[in-house]
């Protein structure tokens, strides 16, 4: 295996993570802009609000997208790693 394989594999596997995680982290974004907008409108400035609805709706999310999650490993694995393993 040459060294320009290996960096390809690894920039696959980099790109396959930031599709997993993109919408987790847009819906954390999201809740976190949504909740300090509302803070910031009511005066309201306590910690543990933004972080029990961000970690609902990330869970939610999780809970919807996991299916997609799986689906872009399982091809990642499945196409890249395992004919790699197997000599190909």
């Amino acid at each position: 295996m040459s060294e320009a394989m290996i960096y390809d594999v690894l920039r696959q596997a980099l790109w396959v993570s930031v599709k997993i995680s993109a919408p987790m982290l847009a819906i954390a974004l999201a809740a976190g802009i949504a909740i300090g907008l509302l803070q910031a409108l009511t005066s309201v400035q306590e910690m543990t609000i933004t972080f029990v609805p961000k970690v609902g709706a990330m869970l939610a999310v999780f809970w919807i997208s996991m299916s997609f999650m799986t689906a872009t490993l399982v091809s990642f694995f499945v196409d890249t790693v395992v004919p790699m393993i197997a000599g190909g």
